[in-house]
């Protein structure tokens, strides 16, 4: 029975996907991402958070279909900075620097374009057919949680995310907490009581999550692309003349690496808090292990091209799989994806793929239709998008603060959530210069009110009694892999371990003199 609902919702998703404002969508999604992507300092994340309030008209899939395909290209249009410039576009492109822009410089600036697009495509599409099979076991798995477990799955969200984010796991859990802390404003769900509102009306229905996602990601990138001035074009590839498609036997050739790089971004991925920049820079690591001429990377090796490009696309459909399934974001970018479910009244959580099937498998056939809209649309406007590279940062900074103002004016029509909106440009601009990650921040904000719900639920259920979370045997895991998790990333087990270390050195030295 469960089968067959599933199969009727994978042929409802690609009819859907095939509606033709659908494919103007992901065509629209897919030039913009590229765009996007190939500005040196933008982030694929920004541009989505900027894009939810034009997504409002829509209707949920056609949104959807949109921001997930300008999140594929953008991984793409990323590379170009780095080939042409030797600057990423965006992080995940760190990695193609080292042989994108040797291989632009020797005159081959089409070849390793062509090599990035092709590598994109085949990631992108070996991970949009996992995301096809994988997502909808993980959601049979997951349709007998009840409040209990899917509060277990909201506090491992937060945790696992916390900890696993770059530099200071405390540091991390902290941007989460302070996540929850912002998720509470507004009126308690059970008892209809104003929390945190300081007697202001427009905060009585809570912190509108898209004016936070504009202002925590477009703001910081502007004043930093102001601050910065133009980055040094010296050495700049102004133009790309030569072709860009491989070869049939080119093709042969970049095959293993790019199947193995898929299969690497895949996974990577699967595990909340890591993103393409990780992907990338392992998938490279592998391709030189695995190469028989390992003293070529670095010199404009097309493996080394492959690699990271390949791994980077695949961390979309990887990413996608425990957000879509389990409702824990996988990346701050699917993160600002699940924004785009709240946008449209859709509450993200294991519920997703039964209550909203429709809407679900509509956006997991998008990713696969975007990847061969990206090949297409890369071969037609790579070219064109080389002009995006000189833009001068200062120009593209204010252009970013009058559009950040715009989005947050259009959602409801206030000038409240302007101020709102650059309020949390400030406190991401601080969190950034305090070297606190944000991620875990917009994390805390997405399941901070399935947290409260599911909590207050549980304790029903529980009459108060907090040992409920304990007698659910997918609770206890759940709950004890968290546990570890935060244990693991804490100094805290070092630091006992240290403490021990000197207890006995000390009782060893007090023998020794005795």
């Amino acid at each position: 029975m469960e089968s067959d609902v599933t199969d009727s919702f994978l042929k409802i998703g690609l009819i859907n996907v095939m509606e033709p404002i659908n494919i103007l969508a992901i065509l629209a999604g897919t030039m913009i991402g590229m765009f996007v992507g190939a500005m040196p300092g933008l982030s694929a994340t920004m541009a989505i958070a900027l894009l939810l309030p034009l997504t409002f008209q829509f209707e949920p899939a056609t949104g959807l279909a949109m921001l997930a395909s300008l999140y594929l290209s953008a991984m793409y249009g990323g590379s170009i900075a780095a080939i042409l410039l030797r600057t990423p576009g965006t992080p995940a492109a760190a990695a193609t620097v080292i042989d994108g822009y040797p291989m632009a410089q020797a005159g081959h600036a089409g070849k390793a374009l062509g090599y990035s697009l092709t590598a994109s495509l085949i990631g992108g599409v070996i991970s949009s057919i996992v995301l096809l099979t994988v997502a909808p076991l993980l959601g049979k798995l997951v349709l007998n949680f009840g409040p209990i477990e899917i509060f277990a799955i909201a506090v491992l969200g937060i945790t696992i995310i916390g900890s696993l984010s770059q530099g200071s796991a405390v540091l991390g859990l902290l941007s989460g907490a302070l996540g929850l802390l912002i998720a509470m404003i507004g009126m308690d769900p059970t008892t209809g009581t104003p929390r945190y509102t300081f007697g202001n009306l427009n905060l009585f229905s809570g912190v509108e999550f898209t004016v936070a996602l504009i202002g925590l990601f477009s703001i910081p990138q502007a004043i930093r692309l102001m601050i910065g001035g133009n980055a040094d074009q010296a050495g700049r590839i102004s133009n790309v003349r030569d072709r860009m498609l491989p070869t049939a036997r080119q093709f042969i050739e970049m095959l293993p690496n790019s199947i193995r790089s898929a299969v690497i971004g895949v996974f990577t991925g699967l595990i909340p808090g890591t993103g393409g920049d990780t992907a990338s820079w392992f998938a490279y690591n592998e391709a030189k292990r695995f190469s028989r001429n390992k003293a070529a990377f670095g010199t404009g090796h097309a493996p080394g091209i492959v690699a990271p490009e390949a791994a980077n696309n695949a961390v979309v459909g990887g990413a996608l799989i425990p957000t879509i399934s389990l409702g824990i974001p996988g990346s701050s970018a699917t993160a600002v994806l699940m924004g785009g479910l709240m946008v449209h009244g859709i509450l993200p959580g294991p519920t997703l793929m039964t209550e909203y099937g429709d809407v679900t498998y509509t956006l997991l056939w998008a990713v696969l239709f975007a990847n061969i809209a990206l090949f297409v649309v890369g071969m037609l406007f790579t070219r064109a998008c080389v002009s995006v590279t000189k833009i001068p940062n200062r120009v593209v900074g204010p252009v970013i603060v009058v559009l950040s103002i715009i989005g947050a004016y259009a959602i409801n029509n206030s000038v409240f959530e302007i101020w709102l909106m650059l309020g949390f440009g400030l406190l991401g601009f601080v969190l950034d210069q305090c070297k606190i990650p944000t991620p875990p921040l917009v994390i805390g904000l997405i399941l901070g009110p399935v947290l409260d719900t599911s909590l207050e639920q549980s304790l029903l259920i529980g009459r108060g009694d907090y040992m409920i979370f304990l007698q659910s045997p997918i609770s206890a895991v759940l709950l004890g892999i968290a546990f570890l998790s935060v244990l693991q990333a804490t100094p805290l087990p070092g630091l006992i371990a240290g403490l021990f270390r000197r207890m006995r050195g000390s009782v060893e030295a007090g023998n020794d003199n005795g």
